[in-house]
């Protein structure tokens, strides 16, 4: 029998969710003589592994001590995008005036109702990743804590799994900031947030990265009280500042109160709530609020492996040490996803654990710089980039130009409503190889997969131009965009040939 894991509230949900991915009554197999590959960890990355080896025929372990499906299912970008769908709908009939129609009375959040549907969601979508349908794939599945007990060994609930090669894709966790009070007046991270049933009146968010600026967005629409909080002078600090200036507009017409420039420094409890002090462009002020969710960064999950005994170099900060195809200094052993990658995606993961396969049972030389990997912030709008950005490519010395086509001149964007976003596009300058691009719409995840598999196949923007677009979509900014880089190859001169010999078939 497994180790009892629960996961809150307790429901008829909650429980098919636990009776998929750690289920009380599985009893591990009796190991292999030997494994072709030990996967510790089943988040993306080690589902991805465990699946494709096995497919191809390779004896297969996979080890898991919590919930097959990692942070992506259980606690990361499933229960987020529910969340997020459902406070749409609310800022969806909230606006519905604009657009001509009368909703008579007002929307109403029925909190309790929406985390039911996180969890009815995030139940069904659980069998993808079920413990018994890796068993059906050929997958030997172990639940419980592996632990290198030597260079081709894995200890796990009294078993030894050997192996030619492994694979360790143990994720990452939360950070905890370093705040004064923070653990004693008690604290919300991705990991607990889903577990809510009562919606907090007051709510303060640490980190104006993607997760915080998600949640901040989904629970100010879902009736909460917000204050996002953040050290930097921008949200999303990582993206275009013009991208992240038009995210913060979005906030402030929400009514989230956006504190940039601020530091937190203490915390404390009190019978109105818990007092969050801190310090806004040097000047000290409070808030009090009733929950406070930290979105301050993740941390590679390491610990309790012994690494050691396998020759696996590692650093608490960047996680499992790897070079460009993903190979450990440990003989025979690889890492992907979140433990050794900076890209903290689920999608990144995918990607990291095909290579590892191809490297690793095939001796590939794949690597991991070769890809082009896009990600999204899904607030509304959304912020999806791939490639590198303008500053980017400015520190680096590249030159570049950037074509920019701004969502109020494309006629579905105004149809839509949805007028406030751009597609912009780098190329190196005096050609039409993209580097990089950043699409801020409502649906901006969807649309950059065009120019990340342009990318990908080394097809130049000019290309774009003379693929066929529907009209009217918000994507047929990408052509114009293309249509516009085109123009800039019409210099005077060609110009001048051309209307020679326009006249002279007159």
């Amino acid at each position: 029998m497994t180790e009892v894991v629960e996961v809150s509230p307790r429901d008829e949900y909650n429980a098919e969710l636990i009776a998929n991915v750690h289920p009380q009554d599985w009893v591990n197999p009796e190991p292999a003589q030997r494994y072709n590959l030990v996967v510790i960890g089943a988040g993306t990355a080690g589902l991805v592994t465990a699946a494709g080896a096995a497919g191809l025929g390779a004896k297969v372990a996979l080890v898991e001590k919590h919930l097959l499906g990692g942070d992506c299912l259980n606690v990361g970008c499933v229960p987020s995008k529910c969340l997020i769908r459902s406070s749409r709908a609310y800022a969806d009939v909230r606006n519905a005036h604009q657009f001509g129609v009368t909703v008579h009375g007002s929307a109403t959040v029925d909190f309790s109702a929406v985390m039911e549907r996180v969890r009815r969601r995030r139940a069904h979508i659980s069998h993808h990743d079920s413990v018994k349908r890796f068993r059906d794939m050929g997958v030997d599945v172990f639940l419980g804590e592996g632990r290198f007990s030597g260079p081709h060994t894995v200890e796990v609930a009294g078993r030894t799994l050997r192996f030619k090669k492994a694979v360790i894709a143990t994720g990452a966790r939360a950070v905890r900031p370093p705040i004064e009070g923070l653990v004693e007046a008690g604290y919300l991270t991705n990991e607990n947030v889903f577990s809510l049933t009562e919606r907090p009146p007051r709510l303060a968010v640490l980190g104006a990265g993607p997760l915080g600026c998600e949640l901040a967005q989904a629970f100010r629409r879902l009736g909460s009280e917000v204050y996002l909080i953040d050290l930097a002078r921008q949200i999303l600090i990582r993206e275009d500042p013009e991208a992240a200036d038009i995210v913060a507009e979005a906030f402030l017409e929400d009514g989230i109160k956006v504190m940039l420039n601020s530091s937190v420094k203490r915390v404390i409890i009190s019978p109105q709530g818990k007092v969050v002090h801190f310090e806004s462009s040097g000047v000290p002020g409070s808030i009090t609020v009733d929950e406070i969710l930290v979105g301050a960064g993740r941390a590679p999950n390491v610990e309790n492996l012994n690494l050691e005994a396998a020759g696996v170099e590692y650093d608490r900060r960047q996680g499992v040490l790897v070079d460009d195809t993903l190979r450990s200094t440990g003989p025979g052993i690889y890492a992907a996803g979140d433990v050794c990658s900076s890209y903290k995606f689920t999608h990144a993961a995918d990607a990291a654990a095909r290579i590892v396969i191809r490297n690793a049972l095939f001796w590939g030389r794949k690597k991991l710089s070769a890809l082009s990997i896009p990600w999204c912030t899904y607030t509304d709008p959304e912020v999806a980039h791939v490639g590198m950005y303008e500053k980017e490519a400015s520190d680096r010395g590249i030159r570049i130009e950037t074509f920019t086509r701004r969502l109020n001149e494309v006629d579905r964007a105004i149809t839509d409503g949805e007028e406030r976003g751009f597609v912009k596009v780098h190329v190196r300058k005096g050609t039409d190889t993209i580097l990089g691009a950043t699409v801020v719409a409502r649906h901006a995840g969807e649309i950059i997969s065009e120019i990340t598999l342009a990318m990908a196949t080394h097809l130049g923007l000019g290309a774009i131009a003379n693929v066929v677009h529907p009209y009217p979509t918000q994507a047929e900014a990408i052509k114009h965009v293309a249509d516009a880089y085109n123009r800039t190859r019409l210099t005077p001169i060609i110009k001048g040939l051309f209307a020679r010999l326009l006249a002279w078939q007159r």
